[in-house]
């Protein structure tokens, strides 16, 4: 791997438009000039490209400019200039204009473009069962992940935004109002400047609950090359701390209070369920339990809700006390696992 402490032979740019320039000289001495004059291009660019990872994305910038012309033309008409700084912008600017990229960079301005909508920083988080994974984001964020979650995280220039697939997730935002944190499910999207609150992506709805701060919600899929963060959208409904709402069919249900102590109590080992349909308890008890539980197909079970916290550590004394909360009976079955019927 090539060592990114190296140094580079000529200036490391700062500017986008530096870096793409810088970028184009390195790859037109790897296309030109003799075999020495290319292995020195190509081990330059491949340490230029490790010190910093603008540098890359500049570099993908540049080899898409350079694909899209007759880079062939370049062939043993690129001198390599000697390494006083005069010469080596002489160079440069003759590597350009033998490219045939007065064009390219006369729209740089699309390519300054192009690397500015690139993600600063880029994560992907899955947990499996009984698992919860915690991290914090370059930009100071905090983020909790609930069992059984798929969830992808991209920080831009410009905004943020949270991918949440399936599962749970909690967030503490740094505040940015530059930078709205946004984030997508497939059955609606929450934004915010600094807050925290949780969102829940499961059984074909999600939840959104507020522990401080405020957010804005948005029932229903994004529309098919809809901007997550566009502001001019207004938002269905905005919660407070305290407040929770659930979406479901592309619409909004009536907003509800929760305890703000409770969102994300699955971080301190609790499950809270209120008002929950049997179902769908049994269902997040199972993220946790290598031996499941197994609800019967008993009409009358579908309609029993649950409202309670349980200690996700101790499954056996909910499934003992579950038959005094609800008309239910439990047994054992002998893989080790619990099945729940309706009380006869």
């Amino acid at each position: 791997m090539p060592n990114a402490r190296a140094p580079s032979t000529g200036p490391m740019p700062a500017s986008p438009r530096a870096q793409l320039e810088h970028a184009l000289l390195l790859i037109a001495r790897m296309n030109g000039g003799d075999a020495h004059t290319a292995d020195t291009a190509r081990e330059t660019l491949a340490r230029w490209r490790a010190a910093h990872p603008d540098h890359e994305i500049a570099y993908g910038a540049a080899r898409a400019g350079w694909d899209a012309t007759c880079a062939d033309a370049l062939r043993g008409d690129v001198p390599v200039p000697p390494p006083q700084q005069e010469r080596l912008r002489n160079g440069r600017r003759k590597a350009l204009s033998v490219l045939g990229l007065g064009a390219l960079l006369a729209g740089t301005g699309v390519l300054a473009r192009w690397h500015w909508r690139q993600p600063l920083h880029e994560l992907a988080l899955g947990t499996e069962r009984g698992q919860i994974r915690t991290t914090t984001l370059p930009d100071g964020s905090g983020l909790a992940v609930d069992a059984r979650t798929r969830l992808s995280i991209a920080l831009y220039r410009d905004r943020r935004e949270a991918w949440l697939d399936e599962g749970e997730a909690r967030f503490s935002v740094a505040s940015d109002a530059s930078r709205p944190f946004v984030v997508v499910t497939p059955f609606g999207r929450v934004r915010v400047l600094g807050t925290v609150f949780t969102v829940e992506a499961r059984h074909d709805r999600m939840r959104v609950a507020v522990a401080e701060g405020r957010v804005a919600v948005w029932a229903g899929a994004l529309p098919a090359g809809g901007v997550p963060a566009t502001l001019g959208d207004p938002a269905q409904t905005v919660l407070e701390a305290g407040q929770a709402v659930l979406t479901q069919d592309g619409a909004l249900a009536p907003v509800h209070g929760v305890q703000a102590a409770q969102v994300g109590a699955w971080r301190q080992g609790w499950l809270v369920f209120d008002n929950t349909p049997l179902p769908e308890a049994v269902a997040r008890w199972n993220d946790y339990l290598n031996a499941p539980l197994h609800l019967a197909d008993e009409p009358a079970l579908q309609r029993l809700r649950l409202t309670g916290s349980f200690p996700v550590r101790s499954p056996k004394a909910f499934v003992e006390a579950l038959p005094g909360i609800l008309p239910v009976r439990t047994e054992r079955v002998a893989d080790g696992s619990v099945r729940i019927l309706a009380r006869r």
